[in-house]
């Protein structure tokens, strides 16, 4: 069966760079712009242009080096960001324009004290505008999520007919469920005149623990572009996690739909974005934390020894790591032991096991973890004749 592409859409570098005290220096970003072009990802938001000269000249000197992914910068609905936005893309390859306005009844109170018609009349003339510098404009309607479906899809199609190649229909604030969300892709796929002109784009955060739901719930039903950062990064509670939708996808054949990314890079650009950002990777995160291949208990520690599919459902290698990790701790089980210690050199027959486990589960009693060190003291400590295999 032939799959749809999903575009990735990867905003670590703008979005990203949102979480206090993760300021990146140009040449950090370069760095993560180089891997993420390595990665696969088909758009690079390099930042937003006319926030700070380092972010204009970041998303200059992006645009010189990346070679297959578009580069992307952000702007607001204002004539004087989009022309700086256009100046710092000019070396771009596949330079892109986002361009954008809130669009719920609350931004458009409180924030703009504005009107809807006014909000559409501005939309249109910034997609204009930015259109004339580049063809490839992405639109997006700030706090979508809650916006009114019938009036998103009155914004998108005018701006549809403005030039937007991308529709971009954020959940801003993490609010929305994945049947809502859902939902609001297939009325705008429904709804909206001229829809089969431009890609409809997920921009989900997770304040709710519901992003990567939310973005697989849009893709479902009819977006083709995700956008999302390395480890989840972002404002607030974070952004869609890029390695969960990209797994996700490829684990789930049956929804027809695939990404670009080299999936093998997962866990090396994870590690490099965690570093040069200061931000440690949570232990139990999806994909990509220190404990997703990790097996501690030893029901489950036998059955991966035995078949790693009974407990694991990606291979480690898939995404980059070199393998399963079977952790000592006081929950562990003989079969976990004779593991660990034929690594370290120890063949141990069922007689031996059965002295050195006792041995095993005093010391595990006082200690967190057993390492590899510890399990030659236990040998030591057995008092048995063990020859060992080095």
């Amino acid at each position: 069966m032939s799959k749809d592409i999903v575009q990735i859409f990867d905003t670590t570098l703008r979005d990203g760079e949102q979480v206090p005290g993760c300021k990146l220096d140009t040449a950090q970003k370069l760095v993560i712009a180089q891997r993420l072009d390595e990665l696969g990802v088909d758009i690079i938001e390099a930042g937003f242009p006319i926030s700070s000269p380092g972010d204009f000249t970041s998303v200059d000197e992006i645009s010189k080096i990346v070679k297959n992914a578009t580069v992307c910068g952000l702007t607001r609905a204002v004539k004087k960001d989009i022309e700086v936005a256009a100046e710092a893309l000019k070396n771009a390859k596949r330079p892109r324009i986002h361009t954008g306005i809130g669009t719920s009844d609350s931004h458009i109170k409180y924030k703009f004290n504005s009107n809807r018609e006014a909000i559409i009349e501005r939309a249109v003339e910034a997609v204009s505008y930015a259109k004339k510098f580049v063809e490839d404009v992405e639109f997006y309607a700030e706090d979508a999520g809650r916006t009114d479906n019938d009036f998103l899809a009155r914004v998108c199609e005018a701006v549809i007919k403005a030039g937007a190649t991308v529709l971009n229909i954020p959940d801003t604030t993490g609010y929305c469920l994945p049947e809502e969300y859902g939902a609001k892709m297939k009325y705008l796929k429904e709804n909206v005149t001229g829809i089969h002109k431009a890609i409809l784009s997920c921009h989900c955060h997770n304040d709710l623990g519901l992003a990567t739901a939310n973005s697989i719930a849009g893709v479902i039903h009819g977006a083709r572009q995700i956008e999302c950062t390395i480890n989840g990064l972002g404002e607030r509670a974070g952004n869609t996690s890029l390695e969960e939708v990209v797994m996700i996808l490829r684990q789930h054949p049956d929804l027809g739909l695939d990404t670009n990314i080299n999936s093998r890079l997962l866990y090396d650009t994870s590690q490099m974005v965690s570093q040069k950002m200061g931000v440690m990777v949570q232990p139990n995160k999806a994909i990509v934390g220190a404990n997703a291949f990790a097996h501690s208990s030893g029901i489950h520690q036998d059955g991966v020894i035995k078949n790693r599919e009974t407990y694991e459902i990606i291979d480690p290698a898939d995404v980059g790591v070199t393998e399963s990790s079977i952790v000592l701790t006081a929950r562990s089980g003989r079969a976990a032991l004779a593991y660990r210690a034929k690594k370290v050199g120890y063949e141990l027959t069922k007689v031996q096991l059965d002295v050195v486990y006792q041995e095993f589960l005093d010391y595990a009693d006082r200690k967190k973890e057993v390492m590899d060190e510890d399990i030659h003291e236990i040998v030591d400590s057995s008092q048995i004749n063990i020859e060992s295999l080095t």
